[in-house]
């Protein structure tokens, strides 16, 4: 089945309703992780999301918070289960790091599940082994990436 994918740039409410539905299907209803856990202090107006989308309907989320003036937060990265493995959450990522060098930041901090870090050191995050996070649902590996 081919895609009919676009690309959002979520800022607005309606837009990041999308981003909200994916992450409550992809990760709340499958992992078991409560509303109140998986929304938390950074899901605000002024919180950024990248959605992808197939066909209008919501498939694939990251969102970026500012952490200090030079750098931010990626995170809450979701493909829905039946999306995964056809390179989206990548291209959610490399949309992010686009939008994030035309804000002017420098510096993208992350914190991948464990399983996940070899995916974000094939596109240049560079982990911190001596941080790992354990979690109520994932332990966590603190990861960042310098952009040029």
């Amino acid at each position: 089945m081919k895609l009919q994918l676009r690309i959002l740039r979520a800022t607005e409410l309606w837009q990041q309703t999308g981003a909200y539905s994916v992450r409550i299907q992809g990760m709340g209803r499958q992992h078991h992780i409560p509303l109140e856990r998986e929304f938390d202090e950074h899901d605000g107006p002024d919180t950024k999301y990248i959605v992808l989308l197939d066909d209008e309907y919501p498939i694939a989320t990251c969102r970026i918070y500012e952490t200090d003036e030079k750098s931010v937060m990626v995170g809450r990265v979701v493909v829905l289960p039946e999306y995964r493995g056809q390179g989206l959450g990548k291209l959610t990522i490399e949309e992010a790091e686009k939008w994030i060098r035309e804000l002017g930041y420098g510096r993208i901090l992350l914190e991948s599940r464990i399983g996940k870090v070899a995916f974000y050191e094939k596109m240049g995050y560079v982990a911190d082994y001596s941080s790992e996070i354990h979690g109520d649902t994932f332990d966590c590996i603190s990861m960042q990436k310098h952009l040029d």
